[in-house]
């Protein structure tokens, strides 16, 4: 753990304050995520999570300030520090650990219970490991959130019933538009969000005019193969858009991917827009045949569902409760480790010097037999001191100064 000069944060905007165009400004794709981890690491920072999805961005990570985590954020996306302090907020040490276990937990959810967060939570571990960014407390933090985000799915209905930014959509258009077995569907992107939509569409509209797009057209195919769909190629985008009666975009890319050049048609047509930054241009919205909807506005969409997820709060938070204790009884026992390991290294000092006494008095002194024997007997004390702290937690603090004071230690303060 750093010295106390250096503190735990969580740092990011979410869909609570900052819209759809903000988000958009501080969304950070997979280069830019590098680019974060690169840049922390030439300034110094020890161990930094970096996630971003359609709802939220947030940076998790030890710093002096957290204007150094906000200046890495901003340096890296289109997002300017004025706008991140309307919007943002910074969480320190315990607060930050209880947001990252909400958030991971599915409880803050943009749709209440959507887990889609904790498979980015676990990349985004993997890519701070690969970094060498990954300190123990934030692994060891991961891990507790991934675990209490799993016995939430396996011991609570949190997210029963098919409700996700995917679902939404669907529910939406089967609302929205009339004969939807009959209409003509493009999903333009395959990503995940892509693949759950087409999932939802085939199950729920038992429509079989469904188009797919994507860039890289074996990624479609693969989607389409399961469900026995068309997939287009990219150079078709403008002709299979004009052909079309609703219009699916889920492409994750940084900049607009449909635009008002590319419509000709006058008959009716419906865009849902699933991605953060926006890939549809708003410059659509002038032609009249056009009905756009973006993605915070089918969050809005409340059902049965999730009015029934919200009466397994208490039991998602009682979880989160008992596996924070936990990781917060391994966090105290980090701040005897410093007074421990000085305990070993004054012992050994003890020992280094009556071993140089010894071996003027005595000429057949047996170092070897000593060095044994003195060090299991330096391990056996320093584990009665360990033993000690660990068990009597409530006054650990005071056995920790008063055993810097008998020994002489000089230590390094912990968080």
């Amino acid at each position: 753990m750093p010295n106390r000069s250096k503190y735990f944060y969580a740092i990011g905007l979410s869909y609570k304050k900052a819209d759809a165009r903000v988000r958009g400004h501080f969304s950070l794709s997979d280069d830019a995520k590098q680019n974060v981890l690169s840049q922390a690491k030439q300034n110094g920072i020890k161990s930094l999570v970096v996630i971003s999805t359609c709802n939220r961005t947030e940076l998790y990570g030890f710093a002096e300030h957290p204007f150094q985590l906000i200046q890495l954020l901003c340096d890296n996306t289109k997002g300017t520090v004025e706008e991140f302090r309307e919007v943002a907020y910074v969480h320190k040490n315990k607060d930050a650990i209880n947001h990252m276990f909400r958030v991971g937990s599915g409880l803050d959810s943009q749709i209440l219970g959507d887990f889609e967060i904790i498979s980015q939570l676990k990349f985004g571990a993997k890519a701070s490991r690969k970094a060498g960014l990954l300190n123990s407390f934030t692994e060891r933090l991961v891990n507790s959130v991934i675990q209490a985000s799993k016995r939430i799915k396996n011991e609570t209905e949190l997210s029963s019933g098919a409700t996700s930014v995917s679902f939404a959509s669907v529910h939406y258009i089967m609302n929205n538009v009339e004969s939807i077995s009959e209409k003509n569907i493009l999903l333009f992107g395959t990503g995940k969000i892509g693949r759950n939509t087409c999932e939802n569409l085939v199950k729920h509209t038992k429509n079989s005019h469904i188009t797919l797009i994507n860039r890289t057209k074996t990624k479609a195919e693969e989607v389409a193969g399961k469900f026995n769909l068309i997939v287009k190629d990219y150079e078709n985008l403008t002709e299979e858009l004009n052909v079309s009666d609703i219009v699916i975009v889920a492409t994750g890319a940084q900049n607009p991917t449909v635009y008002k050049s590319l419509i000709s048609t006058e008959k009716p047509l419906l865009v849902l827009d699933l991605s953060i930054p926006k890939n549809v241009n708003e410059d659509i919205k002038d032609l009249s045949n056009i009905t756009l909807v973006h993605l915070d506005d089918l969050a809005k969409i409340t059902d049965d569902t999730l009015e029934k997820r919200k009466a397994f709060i208490p039991a998602a938070e009682s979880i989160i409760e008992e596996i924070m204790a936990d990781f917060n009884i391994w966090l105290d026992t980090l701040k005897f480790v410093p007074t421990i390991q000085a305990i070993k290294h004054k012992l050994t000092d003890f020992k280094n010097s009556e071993f140089n006494t010894q071996r003027k008095k005595l000429a057949d002194f047996n170092e070897d037999q000593a060095e044994l024997i003195t060090n299991n007997l330096i391990q056996k004390i320093t584990n009665q001191f360990a033993h000690h702290l660990r068990e009597d937690s409530n006054s650990s603090d005071e056995s920790i100064e008063l055993i810097k004071k008998i020994f002489q230690l000089e230590t390094t303060d912990n968080v």
